[in-house]
């Protein structure tokens, strides 16, 4: 199966990961570091829990818990101005956990070219994702 057609399921565990292009440095201060994080939490928070992550100068790791059907629902028609009866194609409501983690990446990565003078993409796409077998942490 298509990892872009895979539904981050509410209330289910992931390890959520990705790196850079062809290995490639996606830190490279301090700095990087700590507004990676607060992208993190701007967009990615609002819809899930976190339960660990690793930051490594080439790459990332995210376990996260994904909110209730209904945070999510809420998140989506409160925060994105979503219809709750939109349930097909990119946009819709069974998207928004995806999507919320794609703005993440788009808004570091963009972030990231800014400040180093470069261009095209950072992160490998799309990103990865494992469903993990947990019982309630």
């Amino acid at each position: 199966m298509d990892i872009r057609i895979q539904i981050l399921e509410p209330d289910c565990y992931y390890h959520i990961y990705n790196r850079g292009i062809n290995g490639g440095k996606i830190f490279k201060n301090t700095d990087n570091y700590l507004f990676f994080l607060k992208q993190f939490s701007k967009y990615v928070i609002p819809v899930c829990d976190i339960y660990a992550y690793c930051l490594m100068p080439n790459h990332f790791h995210f376990v996260i818990k994904i909110k209730s059907k209904e945070d999510l629902l809420l998140f989506a028609i409160n925060e994105l101005k979503l219809n709750k009866e939109n349930n097909e194609g990119l946009h819709a409501i069974q998207n928004v956990v995806s999507k919320q983690i794609s703005k993440f990446i788009s808004s570091y990565s963009q972030s990231y070219n800014k400040v180093y003078n470069r261009h095209g993409a950072l992160l490998e796409s799309p990103f990865k994702r494992k469903k993990l077998n947990l019982k309630n942490i």
